[in-house]
């Protein structure tokens, strides 16, 4: 038999030892009365201090509800009073500094995204063809990427057409003109405009 590791194991053990040792003392020779003492006063320790640890979490839980309202009408109460103060000083909002506040700055307008880079043909097979391209450099937002396509012909070449749009920097195409060259670029988009193009791949399925 083995040892238990979990604390309820370890506790319930202690107490059938303690009984046993008490019942049958004849039995256990080599267990003197001074080390039945010890167990059971460690054993009375330990419900103790079970007891303090139990009435100290229902104690915190307790303390931090009351921590929590309070922040919550703290809260409260300073957004009201900033609010106030930025009507107080709205002809010098520079005041606001004085209590640890900052003017409102201006919203910037957005910018248009960068441009995608490297695009590259992953798969083509039949007339499915899978694209795949690097983000556009920096940290302006893009809501999702505008896939175009052109064909190129010995007698001309089309204006180019949005085929798909996709909101990952991949994807993929299905249902492409066969035996014909055909030309992919990519173009990011959000709410300021479309980008600059990305560079452009060539294929003929």
């Amino acid at each position: 038999m083995e040892f238990p590791n979990s604390e309820p194991q370890i506790v319930a053990l202690a107490h059938r030892m303690l009984s046993g040792y008490f019942w049958h003392a004849a039995d256990f020779p080599s267990i003197p009365s001074y080390l039945r003492i010890r167990l059971f006063s460690r054993c009375r320790s330990y419900m103790f201090a079970q007891r303090a640890m139990i009435q100290a979490l229902a104690n915190l839980r307790i303390a931090t509800k009351a921590k929590n309202n309070n922040l919550q009408t703290l809260k409260k109460i300073m957004k009201q009073s900033l609010q106030k103060s930025q009507v107080d000083v709205a002809a010098n909002p520079e005041k606001l500094k004085l209590i640890g506040w900052m003017p409102r700055t201006k919203s910037q307008p957005a910018q248009l995204p960068g441009q995608p880079t490297n695009l590259q043909i992953i798969t083509k097979d039949d007339a499915v063809l899978k694209l795949k391209w690097d983000r556009p450099a920096g940290t302006r937002r893009v809501r999702n990427y505008i896939i175009e396509r052109r064909q190129i012909q010995s007698e001309a070449v089309t204006d180019w057409q949005i085929i798909k749009s996709s909101y990952r920097s991949q994807t993929t195409l299905t249902r492409q003109p066969k035996q014909v060259k055909l030309e992919y670029r990519i173009k990011a988009s959000n709410s300021a405009g479309i980008g600059t193009e990305s560079n452009t791949v060539c294929v003929v399925l």
